[in-house]
């Protein structure tokens, strides 16, 4: 039997979170309006006011609202434009840390997990895997997925690969070196290495504060935009809700895609999962690429992605014949590290001890 995550089991204060923020993406409140107070919002959702204020305080993380001192909360967010004041177009972006840099998963666990999957799958381990990766794990991502990312998605629209850099290139062989692909400008180097590797045609387009600089967004030729909009690489840069918005928006004209590369949102401080595109596109023509290199190890050569579901479907057709490239018996450890919650137990202390960290600067 296929199991769920039931929207109803989600906390009450990322229900209030996610009607708010629905209220305000359709112009509900409108930018530049004020919010109900937080007892207000509280009686008519039938939550607690600490509920309210948690919802409150995800909103104005993520830049949808703001608070004014003796006023109330406010809508930031403009779902009809996403540029930048002219000092966020100018200001610096932040360096991130290096992307080997990652907090250390426990080497028991994971030795425990991979004793665990020798003793219970035995010679199993050494059959091939489906192409695609393993149903277990497919299945255990998915779960994953909607439990903790707020993404809800079918088994079979996700292909596991040796990574993220393998993955990219699995985007280029599915949609077609004829297509244009543009990229951020800094950029993971790795990724416009790929592009050049595949002989794909790519454009950078310039990043500012909150993300790509809006004119250069709407002047480019591409119809594949690549993006890491959780954190970008090495710029640091995040994209905004609006900015996010902007992108999906882009995307809107026909034979448009999204390469949604989530690097590093796992460790977010925040207490909700972070916003992403393929939640939010009405379209279905995101494609999610996630990996295990941070939140495990960089040797741990393991990665995801979620495909829309007509490109799911012809994934078999097209590229089929390829062998997964990321071995079953490390499929099946990772299968235990998911279904186990040894992974995302690892992922909170993480969380928990960057929150402590941040509380102490301040």
């Amino acid at each position: 039997m296929k199991r769920s995550v039931s929207p109803e089991s989600r906390p009450a204060y990322l229900r209030l979170y996610e009607k708010l923020r629905g209220d305000i993406v359709r112009g509900v409140y409108p930018y530049g309006g004020k919010l109900p107070s937080k007892r207000v919002a509280a009686d008519e959702a039938g939550v607690s006011v600490i509920t309210a204020e948690h919802a409150y305080a995800i909103l104005c993380d993520e830049g949808y609202i703001e608070a004014r001192e003796r006023s109330g909360y406010f809508v930031i967010f403009r779902r009809d434009d996403g540029f930048a004041s002219p000092a966020a177009a100018t200001a610096a972006p932040t360096p991130a840390a290096d992307r080997s840099v990652r907090p250390a998963f426990p080497f028991s666990v994971l030795t425990k997990a991979m004793r665990a999957v020798m003793s219970d799958a035995g010679p199993a381990i050494m059959e091939r895997s489906p192409g695609e990766g393993l149903p277990q794990l497919r299945e255990a991502i998915a779960l994953y997925l909607a439990r903790s990312r707020g993404i809800r998605t079918e088994a079979d629209r996700i292909i596991v690969g040796a990574g993220a850099e393998y993955l990219y290139r699995l985007v280029v062989d599915l949609l077609g070196r004829d297509r244009l692909y543009a990229i951020e400008a800094p950029s993971y180097m790795m990724i416009e290495r790929m592009y050049l590797a595949c002989g794909a045609a790519y454009e950078m387009l310039p990043l500012g504060k909150d993300g790509i600089k809006s004119r250069d967004l709407w002047a480019a030729k591409a119809d594949v935009l690549h993006i890491s909009p959780y954190r970008s690489f090495p710029s640091g840069v995040t994209a905004s809700a609006s900015k996010r918005h902007e992108y999906l928006r882009w995307a809107e004209k026909p034979g448009r895609y999204i390469v949604e590369d989530d690097f590093e949102s796992e460790f977010s401080v925040s207490r909700k999962p972070e916003e992403t595109l393929i939640s939010n596109t009405t379209r279905d023509n995101v494609i999610y690429i996630n990996s295990f290199s941070q939140t495990i190890s960089p040797s741990f050569r393991a990665g995801y992605m979620v495909l829309p579901r007509h490109l799911a479907d012809q994934y078999g057709e097209k590229l089929g014949f390829y062998a997964c490239t990321v071995p079953t018996f490390e499929q099946l450890v990772l299968e235990r590290l998911l279904t186990g919650g040894d992974f995302e137990r690892h992922i909170n202390r993480v969380r928990r001890q960057k929150r402590r960290e941040l509380a102490a600067d301040k």
